[in-house]
């Protein structure tokens, strides 16, 4: 190295710049073994200018002619850091340059004075970053550059006849330039410089108060005065101040300078600000020229237009750019160019940017080029500049990663969207669905299958986009090897098919299926949770398609979000079943056909996610044409909830069994619903209607009252008493009684039916009304069918499409009346007499009724009847026919005593009349009156199922152990009660 600078010191004093950077660069490229090397120096704007070069082709110096000097470039952050620096060759790649061979760049600040006023840099081989020893080595060139550029002769005019040299004239006249700017409030006396016009003017920073004075302070005696009358003819005569005089500089010596500004004003003319520039104007005209001709072979367009807007300067990029030579630019109109011609604004963006002293940029697609421009205006006082800037390439690596970021974004919220979805999800079609709506759409998907191994088949749990016949080829398929499904089953690793040939090169056997299916490729994804591939989620496009990896990792991450949701909607799926069969079970089968009514009932459980409730409806036949119509809820969801209804809805059954009033059951029920626990609660309504009476009583705990819909379609809501509901209730309960005309149908519901959370309770049921007034009858005024009125009401107050959160029961019944021609009664003796008489009206009231086939029967069931009574009863006696679908009869007293059947042995002269009347009777049973007690039977008419054409033998044997040969007249018989 010593040698090196050894020889360089031998170089005399004086030699141009050019040949100090020539050999300077020599022997840095010789010494460091680098591929080539560069000098760069400062010029205005922030500029770095190339001035020298030494084994670098112009492919790789025309991007750095001009750098920004607070760029990502070796040279600029020399300059920035004031030391050497490392720039490895991808660091220093903007996008639109040739890829650098090589390591890296090496760059070392170049000093003029006390501030770094360039850079040299070497591009380094194999190599890498110099050594220390070569870092000095550097440092010592640049060193020995610096002080020849002190004593190298300062640069002369233009000279055509030096080509060679005037490229480093051109880089020293540009290094030399320093153009400072400066705002001025003429109101205030604010003087605003930037770090150029502060060099400019000879202030320090310190010094700098941003006052006009500190410019007055600045200025030579003699030529203050002539330059203050210049500014002050700029401003009364709206023009631009120019003006050149001297300034003091640091040293204490005077140098010329020059400055340009204009002045803006208000609505009323009055002076705001001037606005202009200075610059030194020492250098000979050659600096300036050089100027011009660095500008003229910048890479960037440049063009110059005077204040009409006409040409005044175009350098080559320009020319290249807009077809047209300097000489046919110069002097033409802005706009009137065949290429920028039809700009979208470019006029009116232009006079916007002169009116308004402000820069503007935009970017632009010049006719015929087929490139597309960054254009920017920068008003100045003789005109406008504006640069053209090639960015085709720049905006559509920007296009490309904007639209990938996009697609990445888009991807993420869809991934987002999923995940939530799928967290909502509660059975496997809800999966499916949020599958198909989430992952399909990104993908540019048209089929989704998803299936699931159920033994040693695979069955379907959901599919989209496929035609049905296909669908039933693919479900239930047996495991078998050469299956698509199947292999990736066992595998547990996903299977991308790109094309129908690849899939028939895979499957040759089910070469046949892709055309049936509609699809062209596939993207099998195994599902596997807690370990274990239990489906498999099938992805198909309509087009043949090869996934790139990203969008196969993508798909089988999904696949394995899928799978979580999947085993956990499955488990949901088979519990929710399990319970829904419970609860249906615990649920009447069907409802009993009874003369007294015809109903009609639904349950509607809660919409998804929500589990089983505790709503029930039933109905209950009871003696005496009387029904029971029962309604209830068991608050909260889940089998306890279930369980406990099915328990009252047994014990229910029971009580009314009993024939016991409605307050007296809704107590019963109280106490048992009490002892259930605290967390126990039940709303119950119980009617109890009598078709030979047509009043129907009601009783309720908690419960919403029934409606009542008379024929002539008017509703009715009952006033029951506000009781808690059963657990919490005090019995006694209060009974309501109405009386309900023939027809007339009585409504009753769970509060699932008519509340919601948008909904209160009084809106639901005026809705109920409303329904039930128009829809109780059809448009021809029938009665409406209790089925199509049941789907109506349900469909009105609980639409398909809105999810509710708790379940309701339904059920509708058509009340019918036992007309008095149908009801027969009698009152009766309480003496032996009785039973001859209630035989005589047996057989006079069945005749009437065309039943003369049941009169031996009925007449040996009043008889025992009536003939218990009048032994072990008291009170008065009464005798009742009713004729319905059945035919009833009655026997009434005063006592509460309730018969009770037993064995009799055949020496018991007594105990065999209930057996007698238990041979004789469908059924029978006895209920409590408000005045003592019934005992009924039951017997089934003429000719349906189960009617008895004739006395049986052993039934008369069992009443008349000792009659012999019986001729079919009964009060023949000795029954012990002659008059």
């Amino acid at each position: 190295m010593n040698a090196r600078l050894a020889l360089l010191g031998t170089v005399d004093p004086g030699v141009t710049e050019s040949e100090v950077f020539r050999l300077a660069l020599q022997h840095a490229v010789g010494e460091l073994g680098a591929l080539g090397g560069a000098i760069h120096l400062r010029g205005p704007m922030s500029a770095l200018r190339l001035v020298s070069s030494t084994g670098l082709p112009p492919a790789l110096t025309r991007p750095w002619e001009i750098i920004d000097q607070e760029g990502p470039t070796a040279p600029a952050k020399a300059v920035r850091q004031g030391r050497g620096v490392w720039v490895p060759v991808s660091a220093t790649l903007t996008g639109q340059e040739l890829a650098w061979p090589g390591t890296g760049l090496a760059a070392v600040p170049v000093s003029g004075g006390d501030r770094s006023i360039g850079a040299l840099t070497v591009l380094m081989g194999e190599q890498g970053e110099p050594t220390p020893r070569q870092w000095d080595f550097l440092r010592d060139l640049v060193a020995w550059t610096e002080e020849r550029m002190r004593q190298a002769p300062p640069p002369s005019g233009p000279s055509q006849s030096e080509p060679s040299g005037h490229r480093e004239r051109l880089r020293q006249a540009l290094k030399e330039v320093s153009v400072g700017s400066w705002d001025w409030d003429i109101q205030g006396g604010e003087l605003l410089w930037d770090e150029a016009a502060l060099e400019l003017y000879g202030t320090r920073p310190e010094d700098y108060t941003a006052r006009v004075e500190n410019w007055m302070a600045c200025v030579h005696p003699d030529d203050l005065a002539p330059t203050l009358d210049a500014v002050d003819r700029a401003i009364r005569e709206h023009g631009v101040f120019e003006a050149e005089y001297r300034v003091r500089r640091l040293d204490g010596t005077y140098g010329w300078t020059q400055a340009r500004g204009r002045a803006t004003y208000d609505e009323q003319g009055e002076p705001l600000r001037m606005i202009g520039v200075g610059w030194e104007s020492n250098e000979s005209r050659s600096a300036r020229d050089a100027l011009s001709r660095a500008l003229r072979h910048m890479s960037d367009g440049f063009l110059a237009v005077d204040e009409e807007w006409r040409i005044t300067f175009a350098n080559l990029e320009a020319e290249r750019t807009l077809g047209l030579s300097e000489e046919e630019l110069f002097g033409r109109l802005l706009w009137e160019l065949p290429t920028v011609r039809n700009v979208p604004g470019l006029e009116d963006r232009c006079r916007k940017a002169a009116a308004e002293e402000t820069p503007v940029g935009f970017d632009a697609q010049l006719e015929g080029t087929g490139r597309r421009h960054h254009l920017r205006l920068v008003p100045g006082p003789d005109g406008v500049t504006l640069y053209l800037t090639d960015v085709t390439e720049k905006r559509q690596h920007e296009e490309e990663r904007r639209a990938s970021e996009l697609a990445v974004a888009r991807r993420a919220v869809r991934m987002g969207e999923l995940t939530a979805a799928l967290a909502k999800a509660t059975t496997s079609q809800d999966v499916v669905a949020a599958v198909a709506r989430r992952v399909l759409p990104p993908f540019a998907a048209a089929g989704l299958l998803v299936q699931a191994v159920e033994g040693d088949r695979l069955h379907t749990v959901g599919a989209d986009g496929y035609p049905d016949d296909f669908l039933a080829t693919v479900d239930g398929r047996v495991r078998t090897p050469g299956e698509p499904g199947w292999d990736v089953i066992a595998s547990g690793l996903p299977l991308f098919l790109s094309s129908t040939e690849e899939y028939a090169a895979h499957y040759p056997e089910l070469a046949a299926r892709p055309e049936r299916a509609g699809k062209e490729a596939w993207a099998f994804l195994p599902l596997t949770a807690s370990g274990n591939t239990f489906g498999v989620c099938v992805v198909a496009f309509d087009r043949a398609r090869r996934l790139t990896d990203e969008e196969r990792t993508l798909l089988t991450t999904i696949s394995a979000l899928v799978a979580q949701a999947l085993e956990r909607a499955r488990l949901y799926d088979a519990e929710h079943t399990r319970s829904r069969e419970l609860q249906r079970s615990l649920l009447p089968r069907a409802l009993p056909e009874l003369p007294a009514c015809t109903a009609a009932a639904r349950y509607l459980p809660a919409g998804q996610g929500m589990d089983v409730g505790g709503d029930w409806y039933d109905i209950i036949p009871l003696s005496g044409g009387q029904v029971a119509l029962v309604v209830g809820d068991v608050m909260g969801h889940g089998l306890p909830e279930a369980a406990t209804m099915g328990r009252l809805r047994t014990a229910l059954h029971t009580l009314a069994d009993l024939e016991l009033p409605p307050d007296e059951i809704m107590s019963h029920l109280n106490e048992l619903v009490a002892g259930m626990g605290e967390e126990s609660y039940v709303t119950c309504l119980y009617a109890l209607y009598d078709s030979t009476t047509q009043i129907c009583s009601i009783a309720g705990a908690g419960h919403p009252p029934p409606a009542v819909v008379h024929p002539d379609g008017t509703v009715h809501f009952p006033e029951l008493a506000a009781d808690p509901p059963l657990g919490a209730a005090e019995p006694p309960f209060e009974t309501v009684e109405l009386k309900v005309p023939e027809g007339s149908l009585l409504v009753l519901y769970t509060d699932g039916l008519v509340e919601s959370s948008k909904r209160e309770m009084d809106e639901g049921m005026a809705d109920l009304a409303r329904i039930l007034s128009t829809a109780h009858r059809t448009e021809s005024g029938a009665e409406a069918d209790l089925e199509d009125l049941c789907d109506t009401l349900t469909a009105g107050l609980l639409p398909a499409e809105h999810s509710t959160t708790d379940d309701a029961a339904l059920l509708v019944a058509r009340l019918h009346a036992l007309t008095s021609d149908k009801i027969a009664s009698w009152p009766l003796p309480q003496d032996p007499r009785a039973a001859g008489q209630a035989r005589r009206h047996v057989r006079e009231q069945l005749r009437t009724w065309g039943l003369e086939d049941l009169t031996p029967t009925t007449e040996l069931l009043a008889s025992e009847l009536v003939g218990n009574v009048v032994r072990h009863a008291k009170g008065p006696v009464s005798l009742r026919l009713l004729h319905g679908a059945e035919l009833i009869c009655e026997v009434f007293d005063g006592s509460l005593t309730m018969p009770r059947i037993r064995r009799a042995t055949d020496t018991d002269e007594g105990g065999r009349g209930l057996q007698l009347i238990t041979a004789l009777s469908q059924r029978w049973g006895t209920r409590y009156t408000p005045t003592g007690k019934c005992i009924w039977t039951e017997q089934t008419l003429g000719g349906a199922p189960g009617a008895r054409e004739e006395l049986p033998d052993d039934a008369l044997e069992l009443m008349f152990p000792t009659a012999v040969d019986f001729t079919g007249d009964l009060d023949a018989l000795p029954f012990g009660d002659e008059d």
